[in-house]
């Protein structure tokens, strides 16, 4: 009896877990996407007077985990002097 309870809460607590997640995906995915996109836009156009502006694997990561603060991040650390 014990061991159903158990199992029983253990499975309500991963599909809650999952439903957070997956709520929270679309969110996580379309800041990364537009992130990326003005990474980009600001590397090919030059946009900001950043010819030095190169799209590393290091930007495209902190792109793809921070969303638009890492891209606007990456922007303010290029002005700084300081690339990744």
């Amino acid at each position: 009896m014990l061991d159903t309870v158990i199992t029983v809460i253990i499975a309500c607590g991963i599909i809650f877990a999952l439903w957070y997640l997956l709520k929270n995906l679309t969110t996580l995915i379309v800041n990364s996407v537009i992130g990326l996109i003005v990474l980009v836009l600001v590397s090919q156009f030059n946009l900001l007077g950043m010819e030095s502006f190169k799209v590393t694997w290091g930007a495209v990561l902190v792109c793809a985990l921070g969303g638009l603060p890492g891209a606007i991040l990456l922007i303010v650390l290029n002005f700084a002097g300081i690339n990744i």
